[in-house]
């Protein structure tokens, strides 16, 4: 465990870094006129990928911060449905016909809240429309205690091959403090079932620092699921509690939250249950099994992040369909309406446009800084001065940050090879605090923007 000077230096709010700049920069003065051209641009034959937001649910996690609410009305949903496909049409428009397309990912909310022809029809759509490569990925996000028994099946004739389990916990102090009661006979016949349907490929996502959490019960949570489930990959995230960006996580009881000390070791137990597993650690908080495409990428220095977290996924252009949903381009990125009652509003309001309505664009600083930061979260490594040459900035283009950098060595968390920088192990849980000294828009002390970064 570090000693407590290390835990107060490094202690701050941080991003994730899931994009560079990050949302915190989105502002009114980029929106539909941006994602209108920057799909123009993209030169013809580029495979783009796509992410479609649904955002219902059936229960909400007092701990989600996602963008999602509670709507049973079966007519709304379907109609939500046909706003993706409006969407993908108007985006189809602007790459041209059969732009190559080599991943799918579907997002929430739980995308399964939709009637299963709705799901047929987007599906049908972005066949029509796109050139979906024969081995893309076909991914979505799915609630265990949710999933309609005609959906496995469907997803299977549809085409997805890989799915997205939450998990979070299994302690039921834990469960019933968070606002989500899972079993883990509700989650192992969600595996069986879509397993049986031919899609093989799993992901679970489990969450530590909840309330009332140990150190004891998130190890043993990790490795029920490692043994139980054995699914390919894991995705470990540290909770965020951002009660003034999400009211709902003010029901959460904030003297049951674990401090930063806590979580540390929460998140050791984890990381040492899943390795004793035969799982390997991939960047900041991803596991996988030896042989998945994700350990290759990250030994290969192919793996790349993104607004759903690490991925294998090289396409340079990533359009996000639905209410929230964020596109990224190599010119900058765009976000939709967030809200699903104003984003209908504008897609009938504009039926010619995009409903992107903030965004950021990308300087060349961005892009220098975003792939620095990117290598770092990917690979635990990065040479800043042959980086910074690659985009034709001179040797001292980070001096700023190279005191912390100094610090950040003395504290044993990275080494300093010349002008290669190599995060330790003891330096994993800290990535955040790493990349930070890379960003230049970081905010000041005291502006509450992100999550702790511990």
């Amino acid at each position: 465990m570090p000693p407590p000077d290390v835990l107060v230096r490094y202690g701050g709010n941080l991003p994730r870094y899931t994009s560079y700049p990050t949302a915190a920069q989105f502002d009114a003065t980029v929106g539909a006129a941006e994602a209108d051209a920057w799909l123009r641009a993209v030169p013809a034959g580029t495979p783009v990928s796509l992410y479609l937001h649904v955002p219902f649910c059936d229960v909400l996690c007092l701990f989600c911060g996602c963008n999602t609410s509670v709507v049973r009305d079966a007519g709304l949903r379907a109609g939500y449905a046909e706003l993706l496909i409006d969407e993908l049409q108007r985006v189809a428009a602007r790459l041209g016909p059969g732009r190559p397309v080599r991943h799918i990912q579907w997002g929430g909310g739980t995308p399964t809240t939709l009637p299963p022809e709705s799901m047929c029809a987007v599906m049908e759509t972005i066949r029509r429309l796109f050139a979906v490569e024969a081995d893309a990925e076909i991914a979505i996000e799915l609630d265990p205690r949710f999933l309609p028994a005609d959906y496995p099946p469907l997803l299977g004739a549809l085409g997805f091959n890989r799915a997205s389990l939450g998990v979070q916990d299994l302690d039921p102090a834990v469960q019933a403090a968070s606002g989500r009661i899972q079993s883990l006979e509700q989650t192992e016949d969600c595996v069986r079932r879509m397993r049986a349907a031919g899609i093989g490929s799993i992901n679970v996502d489990l969450i530590y620092g909840l309330p009332y959490q140990t150190v004891e019960g998130a190890g043993d949570t990790a490795l029920t699921v490692a043994d139980m489930l054995r699914p390919d990959r894991l995705a470990v995230f540290g909770y965020a509690h951002v009660p003034w960006k999400q009211k709902r996580q003010a029901l959460l009881p904030e003297g049951a939250l674990p401090p930063p000390a806590e979580r540390l070791a929460q998140r050791a137990r984890i990381d040492a249950a899943l390795r004793s597993a035969g799982y390997r650690a991939i960047g900041l908080d991803h596991y996988a099994l030896p042989g998945d495409a994700l350990c290759h990428a990250a030994e290969t220095g192919t793996l790349r992040r993104n607004f759903q977290g690490y991925t294998v996924d090289p396409a340079p252009v990533l359009v996000g369909i639905g209410a929230s949903a964020i596109s990224s381009f190599p010119q900058g990125m765009t976000q939709n309406v967030p809200a699903q009652a104003f984003y209908a509003r504008a897609m009938e309001a504009s039926p010619d446009s995009l409903p992107a309505v903030r965004g950021v664009c990308r300087s060349d600083d961005d892009r220098l800084r975003g792939a620095v930061i990117e290598r770092l979260m990917c690979d635990l490594r990065v040479d800043p001065v042959a980086m910074g040459l690659s985009h034709g900035a001179p040797a001292s283009w980070y001096d700023s940050a190279r005191p912390a950098l100094r610090q950040a060595e003395a504290d044993g968390l990275v080494v300093l090879d010349g002008s290669l920088i190599r995060v330790t192990e003891e330096g994993r849980p800290f990535l955040r605090n790493i990349a930070a000294m890379f960003d230049g828009h970081h905010a000041p002390a005291g502006v509450r923007r992100h999550a702790g970064a511990l």
